[in-house]
């Protein structure tokens, strides 16, 4: 099979790459990314000159270069993973996250109507829910109630996708997956942020009284799921993928000062951010049961395994932060798209 993943050099993105040429040797993947800050092509670095790993740098929102793509390298079916994806960022400029999740996916679903894609899986989040109170969890027929400028973008772009298999008959799949951790995560989601922190002895800022609580996925669970959705996913059905490992932030938080042998007094609680949801929690009932997925490590085991990947690999994480990342595109690839 021949499949377009986008984004596919961002953090769930190069953990997908990584895990199909492990998993899916005989598929060719063509991976469309642009390459903002969290884009780092570095990550697929392994699979230069891999005939099975094509890289094109652009965007999901030029629908002539998508068009393209999809029939140059004969694309049976699309993954989309690209999206700006950090609430912070669309709390300070919303305009950017409805630009990319909303009118990039509609231009990438008109591209694969037009060229016939045979299955399109539109990888979303369960922020789309809002927020939980103290007990229960979502399900596939929970109300859609985003609180934030990003979770909206991404409910809106979940609905035109469902849309699309609604009004024009094409085979769409929905995942929408839990708190995702793991190896090659930006530095400002929380599980990275407050390692990278703790090594430099800085402050690690926790919002109101850290008692949010989060349902953590690991990266390469989440990656075995999406798999088996552009597998064996019903058309027009939504699934929710989540890890079964609800924390409170500030537990998380103590359990790395732990891990990396730091004091807890680095801790410091800072002023809540605007609509901040309370608690998330997934049930993934009917991904389990249709499509027989079920989480291959627990928390603890996950957590322990991620923090030991970022401080034995401290140089890709101060490359990141830095930007020097950016310079291996440049070198290894600007010569030749200029060619």
């Amino acid at each position: 099979m021949n499949v377009l993943v986008t984004g596919g050099c961002g953090f769930i993105g190069s953990n997908l790459v990584k895990y199909l040429r492990k998993n899916r040797p005989d598929w060719k993947i063509v991976n469309l990314d642009k390459l903002t800050y969290a884009g780092n092509l570095e990550n697929l670095s392994e699979f230069e000159g891999d005939p099975k790993h094509v890289f094109v740098r652009g965007d999901i929102g030029n629908q002539e270069l998508v068009e393209h793509l999809m029939a140059q390298h004969s694309i049976d079916a699309v993954m989309h993973l690209a999206a700006e994806s950090h609430v912070d960022r669309s709390i300070l400029g919303p305009e950017v996250f409805v630009a990319t999740n909303v009118l990039g996916t509609q231009r990438l679903l008109e591209a694969s109507r037009s060229r016939g894609i045979k299955r399109f899986l539109m990888v979303s989040t369960d922020e789309v829910y809002g927020s939980l109170g103290p007990t229960g969890a979502f399900t596939e027929q929970s109300p859609l109630q985003p609180s934030s400028p990003y979770s909206a973008s991404k409910t809106s772009s979940d609905l035109v996708a469902l849309a699309y298999h609604h009004t024009f008959g094409m085979d769409v799949v929905v995942t929408r997956c839990s708190n995702n951790y793991g190896r090659y995560q930006f530095p400002e989601k929380l599980i990275p942020l407050m390692v990278v922190n703790a090594l430099h002895d800085k402050p690690l800022p926790v919002y109101g009284d850290g008692a949010n609580v989060r349902d953590w996925l690991h990266v390469e669970d989440h990656c075995a799921a999406l798999t088996l959705a552009l597998e064996k996913g019903k058309a027009g059905e939504v699934y929710n993928i989540g890890g079964g490992a609800e924390r409170k932030n500030i537990e998380i938080v103590k359990a790395i000062l732990s891990l990396v042998g730091k004091p807890e007094t680095l801790i410091k609680y800072v002023k809540d951010r605007p609509g901040h949801d309370r608690r998330y929690a997934i049930d993934p009932t009917k991904i389990k049961r249709e499509l027989g997925w079920s989480p291959s490590q627990t928390f603890e085991q996950g957590l322990a395994e991620t923090v030991k990947w970022y401080v034995e690999n401290r140089s890709w994480w101060e490359r990141v932060t830095s930007g020097a990342y950016r310079q291996y595109f440049e070198t290894q690839y600007r010569a030749r798209l200029k060619g």
